[in-house]
């Protein structure tokens, strides 16, 4: 007969069965959204379609734009 080295510590019985793997506690990952990450997109996507679909009332600028002229101006300074 043999002494356990703990006195806490258990030998497997000898005729035991062995463990089956454990599934993990669910088989599903659950994902919950707020409300606003959901609509915000709709209400985006809405807006862009409304805007392609009505391009005739769309004018189109007069003066040259100001990002323009601060962009053209930047690369002039720049190649001296």
């Amino acid at each position: 007969m043999t002494v356990p080295a703990h006195p806490r510590s258990r030998r497997p019985a000898p005729f035991s069965r062995p463990a089956l793997p454990r599934r993990p506690a669910a088989d599903r990952v659950e994902i919950r959204l707020p409300w606003w990450a959901v609509a915000l997109p709709a209400v985006a996507f809405a807006a862009l379609l409304l805007m392609i679909m009505s391009p005739g009332q769309a004018q189109a600028a007069t003066a040259d734009p100001a990002l323009g002229q601060l962009i053209e101006r930047t690369l002039h300074l720049l190649s001296r």
